[in-house]
Parts: structure tokens; sequence; C-alpha cells
């Protein structure tokens, strides 16, 4: 499941960040495997998506989020 497929309030572990051109900017800013995601909330139109990862705030656009494979907590 990807990251973008979490509904607002759900919560998951970050299983891969996939291969694409944001790879190393995503890691750099805490999407690696074994860390904690929430996805907290949308702009109106969908985009961008908050996520609450390990405590940090992260605002990613939709195209950014789907880099992030997740298996969501239940």
């Amino acid at each position: 499941m990807k990251a973008t497929d979490l509904n607002q309030g759900d919560k998951a572990t970050i299983i891969e960040v996939e291969a694409g051109e944001l790879k190393i900017k995503l890691i750099e800013m805490g999407c690696f495997e074994g860390n904690f995601i929430q996805r907290l909330y949308s702009a109106p139109l969908g985009d961008p998506i908050a996520f609450d990862i390990n405590g940090y705030i992260l605002g990613l656009r939709k195209e950014e989020a789907k880099y992030i494979l997740v298996n969501k907590i239940d």
C-alpha cells in the first residue's frame, strides 16, 4: 500500500521507499524503513498531504508520497 492510500488518521510503518528521483530526499526527511507514519490531513483539493513521521510533520504532494510504501497498523 502507498502512503497516498492511507485515510486521515491511519497509522502505518514505512516498509520501503521506491526508487525514484526523490528517494534520497525522502530518506533525508525521515521516510525510511521502520519509521512510523500517520496521515494527518490534506489541503482542500487533496494535495498536498500532511503526514506525521515519528513526531515530525511533513507535507508531501501526492506525486511524492506515492513512492512511500507502507504497512497499515490496525
